[in-house]
């Protein structure tokens, strides 16, 4: 069966934002072989978070739980369309972080989240800018200098205590992280 596609957040297997899992969905009580793994924001407690992928894509599982799927203040303080920020916190999978999830935006629009930084994406964000280089924003790091971002590039592990977390613009193709610390 194929997953669901989803605008904001294309690869959602790729990501860890959905796993293979034959649980029962809490939403639609079928077993359909994914379950969403990030975080569902609910205002009563849940202990089984098991929710398909397709629940969450047709919005039926934001309804029956009052829920949202990641935090859209970022998308609200760039002035991104309600419309796009609804379908981000209720019809798309959101992914984890260490504090709460920043959705980047660019070109009047929200970015597909492409997952966790890798380490060869780390390495280039710390390297000097130059002509081939150009440099990348890293949005929750206006502390860190170059020196610092060198130091975090050579240590980062994708589970260590920096999460830095990569976005595409939808129209411009440009790439941007968001940066924060465990």
């Amino acid at each position: 069966m194929d997953l669901p596609t989803f605008k904001y957040h294309p690869n959602p297997l790729g990501t860890g934002s959905v796993v293979e899992c034959n649980d029962r969905c809490e939403c639609c009580r079928k077993i359909r072989g994914y379950i969403y793994t990030g975080a569902i924001y609910i205002s009563d407690y849940w202990e089984d978070k098991n929710i398909c992928p397709w629940c969450i894509a047709n919005g039926k599982a934001a309804k029956k739980f009052h829920a949202e799927f990641t935090y859209t203040f970022a998308l609200q303080k760039a002035g991104i369309d309600p419309a796009i920020i609804l379908e981000i916190a209720t019809k798309t999978p959101g992914y984890s972080s260490f504090q709460a999830e920043v959705w980047l935006s660019h070109c009047n629009d929200a970015c597909a989240f492409l997952g966790i930084a890798s380490k060869e994406d780390v390495l280039y964000i710390a390297a000097p800018a130059d002509a081939t280089h150009t440099p990348v924003e890293l949005v929750g790091g206006e502390d860190i200098d170059d020196e610092r971002m060198l130091e975090i590039a050579q240590k980062y592990t994708v589970d260590g205590g920096v999460g830095i977390y990569k976005f595409g613009c939808l129209h411009c193709n440009e790439i941007m992280y968001t940066i924060e610390f465990d």
